[in-house]
C-alpha cells in the first residue's frame, strides 16, 4: 500500500496559486474573528486605538508574510518552517518545532475548533449528541478526505475558504448598512463607555503602552498561522514563485477582511457594547437581521471552524513527513500511499491525536501552553533570514528570488516583536509558559534517541 517517499520525490504538485493562497488565509482565519474583536475592546477604549492594536498587528502579520515568502523561494521544500529551522540552525532545532507542532501547537488547537465546530452545529441542528463525540467525527471525515489525495484535501478547503470570505463579507455589508449609530441600537456610544483621553485617564505614556501591548498579544495570535502553508511545499506547482506570491495576497487580503469585520463591530456595537459582549458578530447580525441574523452568522462559524480544520488536516502532517525522512520520527511517517501519494500515516497520526484531545476534553489547557511557544519559533524562523543572506554573500551567488522589503529593520521588529510576546506570556501565565516550555525540552531526548536509533 505504501512506498517510501525518498526526501520528498514521491509527492504530487498539485497545487496552484489560488490553493496556496486558500490555505495561507485557511490558516489565519478560523472561529476567532468573529469572537476575537471584543479582546482588544477590553484593552483599549477608543475606536481609534481599538482599529490601531488590528491594524498594526496586521502591518506585523504582512511582515511575517514577507519574510515566510523569502523564506520560501531560498528552501521551497516539504515541510516549510521545520525546513528552514533545519537547514538554518540545527536539525534539533527543526525537531523541537515538529514535537511541539504535534503534542502542543495544532493537535491542542484542532482539537478546541472540532469541539467549537461541534456546539455551533449542535445549536443549528438540534442534534442530540456530545460535543466531543461530534468533534471526533468531523476530524474523521477530514482526514479520511485528505488522505484521499492532496487535491481532494486542497479542494474541499479551498470550497470552505470560499464560504467564510463569503460570511465575513456578508457579516460586513450587514454591518455597515443594515445597523444604525450605536446610540440607535441602544447599546452605546461610538466614542465607548470609558473614553480614552491620553491627558486625563492615563497618568503617563507607560501606561498606555501597558494597555496597548495587553490588547496586541491576542490580536497578534488572531493574526497567526500563515506559516503552515509552506509546509506543503513539496506539492505545491512552481513554488518558489507561487507560494510568496500566496503568503503576501493571503495575509494581505485577510488584513483587509480584520479589519473591516473590528470597524463593523465598532460601529454598531459601539466599544463599551463591543467590550461587553462575547459574540460581537452574533451581535451585529441581531441588529441586522433578528434571531435570522443570528443563525446566519453561527452557520458561518461552524463552516469557517470547518475550514480551518480542513486546512490544518492538510498541511502539519507534512511536518510529521519530513521529519521522518530526515530519521527523526517513525520511519512510517515517511511513506506515502502508491495510489493517493500523500502521507497517510502521518495524516491519520494527527487526526487520531486531536480526536482523542477533543473526547479528553484537555483541549482548553492545552491551548494555555500554544502561545509562547508558537511564539518563539516565529522569531526564530525570521531569524533564519539572516543566516541565508550571509551564506548566499559568502558564496558569491545571487539571493533569494522574493525579499523582506525594509530588511534588515522591519526583520529585526519582527523578531523583537515575537520576543516581547513570549516575555509578556511568560510574565502573565507562568505555569502555563512552563509547563509548553516543559514540553518542549522533552523533545531534546527524544531527538537523541531517534538520531542513535538512524546512526544503527
Amino acid at each position: 500500500m505504501v512506498h517510501p517517499a525518498h526526501r520528498n520525490g514521491g509527492l504530487a504538485r498539485r497545487l496552484g496559486l489560488f490553493d496556496a493562497t486558500m490555505l495561507v488565509m485557511g490558516g489565519i482565519i478560523g472561529s476567532g474573528i468573529f469572537m476575537n474583536p471584543a479582546v482588544a475592546a477590553r484593552h483599549v477604549h477608543t475606536p481609534f486605538l481599538i482599529l490601531a492594536v488590528w491594524t498594526v498587528g496586521g502591518l506585523v502579520a504582512l511582515a511575517g508574510g514577507f519574510i515566510w515568502a523569502e523564506l520560501a523561494t531560498v528552501r521551497p521544500e516539504v515541510g516549510g518552517q521545520y525546513a528552514y529551522l533545519r537547514e538554518a540552525f540545527h536539525p534539533l532545532v527543526a525537531f523541537l518545532y515538529g514535537w511541539g507542532l504535534l503534542l502542543v501547537i495544532q493537535t491542542g488547537g484542532m482539537a478546541a475548533v472540532a469541539v467549537t465546530f461541534a456546539r455551533y452545529f449542535r445549536e443549528l441542528t438540534n442534534l442530540q449528541m456530545a460535543d466531543g463525540v461530534l468533534a471526533a467525527l468531523a476530524l474523521a471525515g477530514l482526514t479520511i478526505i485528505n488522505c484521499l489525495g492532496v487535491r481532494a484535501g486542497a479542494t474541499v478547503q479551498s470550497f470552505l475558504m470560499v464560504l467564510k470570505i463569503l460570511a465575513i463579507i456578508a457579516l460586513v455589508m450587514c454591518g455597515l448598512f443594515l445597523t444604525g449609530s450605536p446610540s440607535a441600537n441602544g447599546i452605546g456610544a461610538w466614542e465607548g463607555g470609558s473614553s480614552l483621553d491620553v491627558g486625563s485617564s492615563l497618568k503617563s505614556a507607560l501606561a498606555l503602552g501597558t494597555m496597548i501591548g495587553a490588547a496586541m498579544v491576542p490580536v497578534l495570535f488572531a493574526y497567526g498561522g500563515w506559516q503552515t502553508a509552506t509546509f506543503v511545499a513539496g506539492e505545491i506547482r512552481e513554488p518558489k514563485k507561487n507560494l510568496p506570491r500566496a503568503l503576501v495576497i493571503g495575509v494581505s487580503a485577510v488584513v483587509v477582511l480584520y479589519l473591516a469585520v473590528n470597524f463593523v463591530s465598532v460601529r454598531a456595537l459601539g466599544v463599551s457594547g463591543l467590550a461587553t459582549t462575547t459574540t460581537p458578530a452574533s451581535d451585529v447580525m441581531r441588529i441586522a437581521m433578528g434571531p435570522t441574523g443570528a443563525r446566519l452568522i453561527a452557520a458561518g462559524i461552524a463552516i469557517s471552524t470547518l475550514g480551518f480544520l480542513s486546512q490544518s488536516m492538510l498541511t502539519a502532517p507534512r511536518v510529521y513527513f519530513a521529519m521522518a525522512e530526515d530519521g527523526l520520527f517513525f520511519s512510517a511517517v515517511a511513506k506515502l500511499s502508491r495510489r493517493s501519494r500523500v502521507p497517510v500515516i502521518a495524516i491519520v497520526m494527527q487526526g487520531s491525536l486531536a480526536t482523542i484531545i477533543a473526547l479528553s476534553g484537555k483541549y482548553e489547557q492545552i491551548l494555555n501552553y500554544v502561545v509562547s511557544v508558537d511564539f518563539i519559533f516565529f522569531g526564530l524562523t525570521a531569524m533564519c533570514v539572516f543566516t541565508f543572506r550571509r551564506r548566499f554573500k559568502t558564496a558569491n551567488t545571487d539571493g533569494p528570488l522574493a525579499r523582506v522589503p525594509g530588511h534588515p529593520v522591519t526583520t529585526v521588529i519582527f523578531i523583537a516583536i515575537c520576543w516581547l510576546v513570549v516575555i509578556n506570556t511568560v510574565y502573565q501565565y507562568p505555569k502555563n509558559t512552563l509547563i509548553g516550555l516543559g514540553i518542549l525540552l522533552a523533545g531534546i531526548p527524544a531527538y537523541f534517541l531517534w538520531q542513535r536509533k538512524n546512526r544503527r
